[in-house]
C-alpha cells in the first residue's frame, strides 16, 4: 500500500489495522476532499476548521488511517498545540464503512498516541447542528466534557469544543 512506517499497525477487530499515513493514498485523499466538502456544506461561513492536505501535512500533524484489506475504513488526526496538549483532528469514517465501530477505533488510538506522546489533555472542535451529532454523541460517550474555546480558536456561535483530562 505504501503508506505509514513499519511499527505503526495495531490490531483491534479481525483484519482491520492502523497505519501512520502518508497522505498519497488515491483513497486518503478523496475522503480528506469528501470531509472538506462535507464540513463546508454542514457548516456556515467561517466556521469550518478541518484541515486540507496542506494542513495535514503540517509537521505539527499526524494522521492515521483505517484499514480493512485494501479498503478505507477511516482517518483521524493528532495536532499538538505544545508540550501538553493536542487535539483531534479530520476524524472521518469512509461512507461505506458506517456504523462498524471505525469512529470508536480510530478515537481510542488517537487517544493512545495522544498518552504516548505526554498530552495530558486532549480537546476538539465540531459542529454543533444534526450533522455532527453522531460525532458529539461518540465524543460525549467517550468521556470528553464541553469547554469553551481553545488554542486560537474564537466563539463563532456553532462550534462545540470539547476537552478530556489525559492520565
Amino acid at each position: 500500500m505504501g503508506r505509514g512506517a513499519a511499527g505503526d499497525a495495531q490490531l483491534s477487530a479481525p483484519g482491520w489495522r492502523i497505519v501512520r499515513d502518508d497522505l498519497t493514498h488515491p483513497q486518503v485523499i478523496a475522503l480528506i476532499e469528501l470531509h472538506l466538502r462535507s464540513a463546508f456544506e454542514n457548516s456556515p461561513p467561517g466556521a469550518v476548521f478541518a484541515l486540507d492536505l496542506s494542513g495535514l501535512r503540517d509537521p505539527a500533524v499526524s494522521l492515521w488511517t483505517a484499514w480493512e484489506g485494501a479498503n478505507l475504513l477511516g482517518m483521524g488526526a493528532l495536532k499538538r498545540l505544545d508540550d501538553s496538549h493536542g487535539e483531534i483532528k479530520s476524524m472521518r469514517t469512509a461512507p461505506a464503512q458506517l456504523r462498524r465501530g471505525v469512529a470508536g477505533f480510530m478515537l481510542d488510538h488517537l487517544l493512545t498516541q495522544a498518552r504516548g506522546q505526554g498530552y495530558r489533555r486532549i480537546s476538539l472542535e465540531t459542529g454543533s447542528t444534526d450533522a455532527f451529532a453522531p460525532a458529539r454523541a461518540l465524543y460525549e460517550r467517550t468521556g470528553f466534557t464541553e469547554t469553551g474555546p481553545f488554542a486560537d480558536y474564537t466563539d463563532t456561535g456553532f462550534s462545540r469544543y470539547y476537552t478530556m483530562e489525559l492520565n
